[in-house]
């Protein structure tokens, strides 16, 4: 039997690490035996017999801080309250025995690193109690014009630091803000600086951490105080005025060179410098004012119209005489005041009427008043008639105290043959100084109305128009009617015209379109070109319609023409050919000359011409010819001697 013997040497290995690297934590300032970590040896000697694979643990190296559990190898914590700002990091040298750990055993060895984790143990300090910063005067808003620091020995968060200006002399014109990346607070100019009112700013600034630890709150106040002392640096400033704004007022037509106020700027800076005054000529009061360059005061230069231009914005500029390049500019506004010198007169022009049936006291016409002249206060208008209008008078005016008044008849009935129209004077007044008045003149005129007040006619010639229509709308209708019929001449002219240019247009077409050729006919016995028995006889219906003077390129069907009537003018049978021969589909694609012959149909013996005979002479029996009167016995004794006379019979 083969028995086994002591030959390992032992492995170790960690095991319920929280850390993947060679690294591992535990919180400082913790109680004492603290878990930390656990490590393992492996022995490959057989665990059954004897102590060869009972393995012991020690720590070589790491005390009195940290301990070992012998059989499980679990580190922990020997000492309480341990300091990472003290000592962050530590390593622990373990040993691993075989046999129990008794002398003869095979070891081991592994080293373990163990940091301390930080809390917020440590309040923010400042490195000392006063801090000292300069700034100029001139610095803008919101410049950063100084830093300081306060040091807090934890890490991360924990060393977060909030800085807050203490209240109190100063700190209302200064801010602090802290730096995210160097904790630092940033103080900045919340308010202008001025050497020449104040030099120094003192003030205190209070730090403190954003993340507390309420284990360490009986510690002390997590928090640190430190004056800050700000000297103020003097800059050459320009001049400075006495007011942000200027506002002035002047009346109208005052005399050039009048002075109507004065602007005041001084230098305030040490060693003050003289200062000299100028109008911007950028601006629209150059021309219309002028200003003393040393004193400041300002004078009209043109004499000012309020109707024109009722107020006046311009700048002027300061300048210092030790340093030109310095200068100030503030606004001059300049009001113009009215003066009353326009009267007032009738606001719109009135078409004032009277019924000839109104009563004594009956108000016919309203009136208002208007002025050029505009007062701040507003204008108070009175009315009343004039005193040679105020004897006897038709009319007077009652005014109504509210810059209105009212046209009031005094007679009972006014006639249109007596008096058609009537004039009133009226006298307007206006309540400035000095008060300007004007006479207008209004015309009255008499109306003939019905039983309601309704104007029915104020003229001889409005009886005959419709009741209600004004001048203008009767204007207007005349100029409708002018209008109508001139565009109906126009149309008329044109028209003629037109018909004149056809004509013309007609005749030089059939004069140079005519076509000429050297074919001969064959005379009467050519029927092949035209139907000559529609000249014969207009009664007769044809047949077949289709020309024969050209060949048709398709069959067309015969147009109907309706028969010609008796008693039908010549001119009329003419015009109906030539229309068909405008509108005949089978016409030849060329112009051509169409000429048609008609003796007419007026003899109750038919036509006379040889052409429609359908016998010889010989055939025929003019008996008849005695029967129709005187007016045809010459006639019949002519053909009756003919007839007696006959060589057939001639023995």
């Amino acid at each position: 039997m083969l028995m086994d013997i002591n030959q390992t040497v032992n492995s170790l290995e960690r095991v319920q690490t929280e850390c993947s690297d060679s690294w591992h934590s535990t919180e400082e300032f913790g109680q004492s035996s603290a878990y930390v970590l656990q490590v393992k040896a492996t022995d490959a000697d057989d665990p059954t017999y004897g102590n060869s694979a009972r393995v012991v643990y020690s720590i070589l190296q790491g005390q009195p801080y940290f301990s070992i559990d012998p059989k499980t190898g679990v580190i922990r914590t020997a000492l309480p309250n341990m300091d990472r700002e003290v000592k962050e990091q530590y390593q622990v040298l373990i040993q691993a025995k075989d046999m129990g750990g008794q002398l003869g055993g095979l070891a081991g060895t592994t080293i373990v690193n163990i940091t301390l984790t930080d809390v917020n143990d440590n309040p923010p300090r400042f490195p000392k109690s006063i801090f000292h910063l300069k700034v100029p005067e001139s610095s803008p808003i919101g410049s950063a014009i100084g830093r300081i620091r306060a040091v807090d020995p934890d890490f991360g968060q924990n060393a977060e630091i909030e800085y807050n200006i203490v209240p109190g002399d100063g700190g209302n014109l200064f801010d602090i803000v802290t730096d995210e990346d160097t904790q630092e607070g940033i103080i900045k100019l919340k308010k202008p600086l001025d050497f020449e009112t104040k030099k120094a700013y003192t003030f205190k600034v209070e730090a403190s951490n954003l993340h507390l630890d309420h284990r360490f709150h009986s510690a002390g106040p997590f928090k640190d105080t430190a004056t800050v002392k700000i000297s103020v640096l003097d800059v050459e400033e320009p001049p400075v005025f006495s007011k942000p704004l200027y506002t002035m007022e002047v009346y109208e037509d005052t005399p050039v060179g009048t002075i109507i106020g004065a602007v005041t700027a001084q230098d305030l800076d040490v060693g003050s410098s003289a200062v000299r005054y100028f109008i911007d000529w950028k601006s629209d009061g150059d021309s219309y004012f002028t200003i003393d360059g040393t004193e400041g005061t300002i004078a009209t230069n043109e004499l000012l119209d309020r109707e024109s231009t009722a107020q006046y914005n311009f700048s002027i500029i300061a300048r210092k005489v030790s340093n030109t390049l310095l200068t100030s500019k503030v606004s001059i506004l300049i009001n113009v005041l009215d003066v009353n010198e326009f009267p007032p007169e009738i606001a719109v022009p009135y078409e004032t009427s009277v019924c000839e049936n109104a009563k004594p006291g009956q108000i016919i016409q309203l009136v208002s008043a208007a002025d050029r002249d505009l007062s701040p206060a507003g204008q108070q208008f009175s009315f009343r008639v004039s005193p040679e209008a105020a004897i006897k008078p038709n009319f007077t005016v009652r005014d109504f105290r509210n810059n209105t008044a009212g046209i009031e008849a005094r007679r009972n009935g006014y006639s249109r043959r007596q008096q058609e129209l009537y004039f009133l004077p009226v006298v307007i007044e206006d309540s400035s100084y000095p008060v300007q008045s004007s006479t207008s003149t209004m015309t009255i005129r008499v109306c003939r109305c019905d039983s309601d007040g309704t104007i029915l006619s104020c003229n001889v010639e409005a009886i005959f128009l419709p009741v209600g229509l004004s001048t203008g709308a009767l204007i207007a209708i005349l100029l409708c009617i002018v209008i109508l019929l001139v565009i109906v001449v126009l149309y008329v002219a044109l028209r003629r015209q037109k018909k004149k240019d056809t004509l013309m247009t007609s005749k030089e077409d059939i004069r140079d379109n005519v076509i000429h050729y050297d074919d001969e006919g064959g005379g009467e016995e050519d029927t092949q070109a035209f139907d000559i028995g529609a000249l014969r006889n207009p009664k007769v219906i044809e047949d077949n319609k289709i020309r024969r003077d050209i060949k048709p390129d398709s069959l067309c069907l015969p147009r109907q023409r309706p028969a010609v009537e008796d008693n039908t003018d010549i001119r009329d049978f003419i015009h109906q050919r030539l229309q068909e021969n405008d509108v005949d589909p089978t016409a030849p694609p060329y112009d051509s000359l169409a000429t048609y012959a008609y003796e007419g149909t007026g003899s109750v013996a038919d036509s006379l011409s040889s052409i429609d005979s359908l016998t010889s002479e010989a055939d025929q029996d003019y008996d008849y010819l005695t029967d129709w009167g005187p007016r045809f016995k010459v006639l019949a004794d002519m053909f009756g001697e003919e007839e007696s006379y006959n060589p057939d019979k001639v023995t």
